[in-house]
């Protein structure tokens, strides 16, 4: 049995589905599993750290995201008989990072309860992820103008299910313990030509208008806590014009190349239409 955390999550929704075509059982955890919607082949049950029999029993292996990796949930996992656990960790955690950002602290506290867990482990560290120009949805929806910061900063966006592929395979196959996999798409693309690539996939001719950073606020990063705002932003201002790492990790684990962000705008047209 593999245990699957945050299951309704982009990144974990793809894997319940891997796994399921991969003819793995499957324990799909979720707060809400009324409002799930996952398929009918997995065992959905509710995220309860209270409970940890009921999320691990029977399970040797599990996926976890980091706000949930801490040492109870850990070493509940540990003595029900997990072995194996895969964290979906972030790309910040690398030689040089800045260690007070709040998203590295984050991120590297998940990775140590981890290591201090005993448990074998494999670390997944995605830097930007496709599923942030989501974001914009709002504003494409109404018009062809999106506001947004920094048009010239440049990422690597990874579809949310090339992580999961490389997930698959480091809960399946040997050779994945004690090692940390840095992912990232195949090229660089600016915030315009994320924008644009959107606009082709729809079928539209998009426009980003660069906004003042500070000017920026809630209504163009609703999700994201007031108090990291500022030095979220600063990290966006580092990659105005600095080519991002790009690794072939996804190629090399799974035999499949990394897809484009071009391919996951045409993927999730459907989530930027009215």
């Amino acid at each position: 049995m593999i245990v699957v955390t945050g299951a309704t999550g982009n990144v974990g929704r793809a894997l319940v589905d891997r796994l399921l075509a991969a003819g793995q059982p499957v324990r799909a955890l979720t707060r809400d599993p009324r409002r799930a919607a996952l398929p009918g082949q997995a065992e959905v049950a509710r995220f309860e750290p209270d409970d940890p029999a009921a999320m691990f029993a029977g399970a040797t292996k599990l996926f976890l995201y980091a706000q949930a990796a801490t040492p109870a949930l850990t070493a509940a996992a540990r003595d029900h008989g997990v072995r194996h656990v895969v964290l979906l960790s972030s790309g910040i955690i690398q030689e040089g990072a800045d260690e007070t950002h709040p998203i590295h602290v984050m991120h590297a506290t998940a990775e140590r309860h981890v290591r201090d867990s005993g448990l074998s482990w494999t670390f997944l560290r995605p830097n930007a992820f496709a599923t942030n120009a989501l974001q914009w949805s709002p504003q494409i929806r109404t018009g062809d103008t999106v506001r947004g910061v920094f048009a010239d900063g440049l990422s690597a966006p990874i579809h949310e299910d090339d992580i999961a592929a490389v997930a698959e395979r480091a809960l399946l196959d040997d050779g994945h313990a004690g090692v940390a996999h840095r992912l990232t798409g195949p090229a660089a693309v600016s915030n315009a030509g994320q924008v644009a690539a959107i606009g082709e996939a729809l079928g539209r001719k998009l426009t980003f208008v660069e906004t003042d950073p500070a000017e920026a606020g809630p209504e163009l990063f609703p999700h994201v806590p007031p108090q990291m705002l500022e030095r979220l932003l600063e990290t966006f201002a580092e990659t105005v014009g600095v080519p991002p790492e790009i690794t072939g990790t996804v190629e090399k684990t799974t035999g499949t190349p990394a897809r484009t962000f071009a391919q996951w705008a045409h993927d999730h047209a459907g989530d930027f239409r009215a």
